[in-house]
């Protein structure tokens, strides 16, 4: 059985936005894996292994994820953040063409870690890796656009932290042959997309599970038991 890598977005006290999940509700599912036998490991052992294997994701890197960093560090589970190092400078609200309308009614929702809170998060043991740099559809790109893309982030990210990037999650979960070879032209270990589904699954097409705030409690674990699972 494949490693299970779960993608949450946001996470909130409140009422949560369309990418958010609720505070309580994360630490709600990450328990109940624990509780099932999922044995929490870091990204390098997810694109590795086989397994009851767990790992946690976070794309976009919004602020809020920093308030429940504690919670996984009591749990004992390994976390990775993907940011958009276009946003770390200033850590302005995440901007892309389908959130644009969220992010005016809530900016604050929206907000991403600049580099300060990046370097705490990546201090506390959290691996921080690329998400590109603006975020675009990277099939859309050209092969130099999509070059640009993968290695200034990479670079950045490595420059800003002091430690390497081995990891990439592809904006939107997608993926082709093309940006594939481009992920690894660029040097890293392996990427993530969400649901490669119909594509081979390889170190560069690893997949992950989007948790959005509709789960609910029966819905999460029906898509996380390991019968589904194998016959997905």
């Amino acid at each position: 059985m494949r490693p299970l890598v779960l993608c949450y977005h946001a996470v909130v006290e409140g009422e949560p936005q369309r990418l958010a999940v609720r505070r309580e509700r994360l630490e709600s599912q990450l328990r109940s894996l624990l509780r099932r036998g999922y044995r929490p490991v870091r990204a390098t052992d997810a694109a590795e292994g086989r397994g009851r294997l767990l790992h946690v994701t976070f794309d976009d890197a919004y602020r809020s994820v920093g308030g429940v960093l504690p919670v996984l560090a009591d749990l004992g589970v390994r976390a990775t953040i993907f940011a958009c190092t276009g946003y770390a400078t200033d850590g302005r609200p995440f901007d892309v063409p389908e959130l644009r309308e969220d992010a005016a009614a809530d900016p604050a929702a929206f907000a991403t870690m600049d580099w300060e809170a990046l370097r705490a998060a990546a201090s506390s043991g959290v691996e921080i890796g690329s998400h590109t740099v603006s975020h675009p559809h990277l099939p859309r790109l050209s092969d130099a656009e999509l070059d640009r893309e993968l290695r200034e982030s990479k670079t950045e990210l490595e420059d800003e932290l002091g430690a390497p990037c081995r990891h990439l999650a592809y904006p939107y979960g997608e993926e082709t042959d093309r940006v594939r070879a481009a992920a690894r032209r660029a040097g890293y270990d392996a990427a993530f997309a969400v649901a490669p589904g119909r594509r081979r699954i390889d170190r560069f097409g690893m997949p992950r599970l989007a948790v959005y705030r509709q789960d609910t409690t029966a819905g999460f674990r029906l898509r996380t038991s390991p019968l589904l699972r194998r016959l997905a």
